[in-house]
């Protein structure tokens, strides 16, 4: 079983590291043609500039999510100086679990968005449904409380075996 969730993670970093790789030099090339159009053949895309606004977003929260994977997010660290060392594991674990409380909160409202958009038949990029260009949204934020619920339990291991095992 062990295995199969290393192999699933490799999986996982694989695809994230190829997706933000892809995004942002997708990004850049589009943004730069844009530019180059514009400047020196009074042109371009009408739907350049908004599917660059779309490609920050989606960088944005896969660069979160790859964030949190390696544990490299915004943490507010002053527990960990004054604390001694098992006392901060616990505190680690209740804030990873209250972060994946609230990550799975944005998750659920960001659904119930996407639904308002369905609903009303929102567009983006001329006719392409927006639910499907915003859907990173709800999946990102699940899989940033899927993280840090991994931390939180691999924070535990470390409390009450005494390892410093970190999942990678």
């Amino acid at each position: 079983m062990a295995g199969l969730i290393k192999r699933l993670d490799a999986l996982g970093r694989l695809v994230e590291n190829v997706a933000l790789v892809a995004l942002l030099s997708g990004m850049m090339l589009l943004a730069v043609g844009q530019i180059v159009l514009r400047e020196f053949f009074n042109t371009g895309f009408v739907w350049a500039d908004e599917l660059v606004k779309l490609m920050v977003l989606w960088l944005a929260m896969v660069g979160s999510v790859a964030a949190c994977r390696d544990n490299r997010h915004i943490r507010i660290d002053l527990l960990s100086h004054l604390l001694p060392g098992n006392a901060v594991r616990l505190a680690r674990i209740v804030v990873d679990l209250f972060a994946a409380g609230v990550a799975l909160v944005i998750a659920w409202h960001a659904w119930r968005y996407l639904g308002l958009e369905i609903e009303f038949e929102d567009t983006v990029l001329v006719d392409t449904p927006a639910w499907v260009a915003h859907s990173i949204v709800p999946l990102a934020f699940a899989l940033i409380a899927w993280r840090f619920v991994v931390g939180a339990l691999a924070t535990a291991v470390e409390l009450f075996t005494g390892s410093e095992e970190r999942p990678s």
